[in-house]
């Protein structure tokens, strides 16, 4: 197996890790996956109605989301480099528990994603050529070809190319848009660096802090590192500017859908709901911009909406692969067939994630399902930040363990997922 730079995935490992912030840049690629990865259709939508209900008063929220999501990514990758082990093998040691706990996690909540991704991406191509194919086909189309189908090739190059083509394209149309409505820098700057919640805000900002980056494809980005060979407590400073980059490149793109919601929305008091709202919002982008403008937002959106469907496809192979192999006890050196792109369990999974959603394209799920799934997966944010307080404290040498700082982010990162997953289970039952 290679890495992105052709070499054998080991050879990385073998040489210095770099220690200039120039060399560091070269080399960045794993954050940007997780940035094209973690920010979805939903995402969108939720930093969008913020600023179509309070203007650019929430940009804050958008700030300490990022800043709390690189803080788990960091220590998922801090606990890997500096025990040699995945997080998986890390949960297992506190007891099956946590492992039956992910295993029911990941089961449920790549069933009903596989078949969500790809219908926010169908959305964006039904509304650029309406008529042309049905929905459903569209939905389908896409779960093949930009989940299974570039990730059943087994390469790590190719993917990480593909997905900064999105990360490109992401930024391009929607950042690009946000620049051409001309905010105001003042109260850009004033929303940044001043915490402001209106009356009636706080589900809005709730909303953003846990819309910034995703749920379990946080987890994958500790094998996008081993796939570049950052396996060493010498890497951690690569990881750190790698996540640092990608998390200021998903702030940056977040404000900027909450700047097109307060340009556009705000000021004559209209709103959107849901995803389809990120559609109907090209029509007021197409009177003041034109049709071009309007098309490249709606290219931004099926960017956004369809790198989560590669990026989730590819991590969550890598999960199920290697958690099979941590309850197999079979130790990392001696489990290329588990965590190898080309490996069997790897491509199981690319195949449970991509055909047997697609029965939720044409029949309602279940009312029970739904509850357990939502309820499972709001409990994961929570579960990942308590796991890593106890892990990086008492599982790790002591130079590698968490200091004051990390400390508190993660604590606070606990009690606001905690209350986030706790009003999204209230809402699925009382839906």
């Amino acid at each position: 197996m290679a890495d992105v730079t052709g070499r054998p995935v080991g050879e990385a490992e073998a040489g210095e890790a770099p220690s200039t912030w120039g060399s560091r840049l070269r080399l960045i690629g794993p954050g940007l996956v997780v940035a094209a990865t973690g920010v979805g259709a939903g995402d969108m939508v939720s930093s969008l109605t913020a600023g179509t209900e309070f203007g650019t008063v929430l940009i804050w929220a958008v700030v300490l989301g990022a800043a709390l999501k690189f803080a788990l990514t960091e220590g998922l990758g801090r606990w890997y480099m500096a025990t040699k082990t995945t997080i998986l093998e890390g949960w297992h040691s506190m007891g099956w528990w946590a492992s039956i706990y992910f295993m029911v996690y990941l089961a449920l909540v790549t069933f009903f994603f596989g078949a969500a991704a790809p219908s926010a991406s169908a959305l964006a191509t039904d509304a650029m050529f309406p008529g042309l194919l049905p929905f459903w086909l569209w939905a389908v189309l896409h779960s093949v070809v930009f989940g299974f189908g570039i990730c059943i090739i087994g390469r790590y190059g190719l993917f990480e190319r593909v997905m900064e083509v999105f990360v490109g394209l992401m930024f391009l149309t929607v950042v690009g848009l946000a620049v051409l409505l001309t905010p105001s820098l003042g109260e850009l700057a004033l929303g940044t660096v001043v915490p402001r919640m209106p009356e009636g805000s706080l589900p809005f900002v709730l909303a953003v802090i846990g819309g910034v980056g995703g749920t379990f494809t946080l987890v994958s980005y500790t094998y996008w590192v081993r796939e570049r060979g950052w396996r060493r407590p010498a890497w951690i400073p690569m990881m750190r500017t790698d996540l640092a980059v990608g998390y200021i490149m998903t702030g940056v793109f977040m404000v900027a859908m909450l700047v097109i919601g307060a340009e556009l929305l705000f000021a004559n008091g209209t709103s959107i709901e849901g995803e389809d709202g990120l559609v109907a919002l090209s029509n007021p982008i197409s009177e003041r911009f034109g049709p071009v403008a309007s098309w490249l937002f709606l290219i931004g959106f099926w960017a956004a909406a369809t790198s989560s469907i590669t990026g989730a496809w590819n991590g969550g192979a890598y999960l199920f692969g290697d958690l099979v192999r941590t309850i197999r006890r079979v130790p990392e050196e001696e489990g290329e067939e588990y965590l190898s792109e080309t490996g069997v369990f790897f491509r199981l999974f690319l195949a449970w994630i991509t055909f047997p959603p697609m029965l939720l394209l044409a029949f309602d799920e279940p009312v029970t399902i739904v509850i357990v799934y939502a309820s499972l997966g709001a409990l994961f944010m929570p579960f990942l930040a308590v796991t890593l307080l106890w892990l990086l404290n008492l599982r790790v040498p002591r130079e590698f363990r968490s200091g004051l700082l990390s400390n508190a982010i993660l604590g606070v990162s606990l009690l606001i997922f905690l209350y986030v997953g706790a009003q999204e289970i209230l809402g699925a039952l009382g839906g």
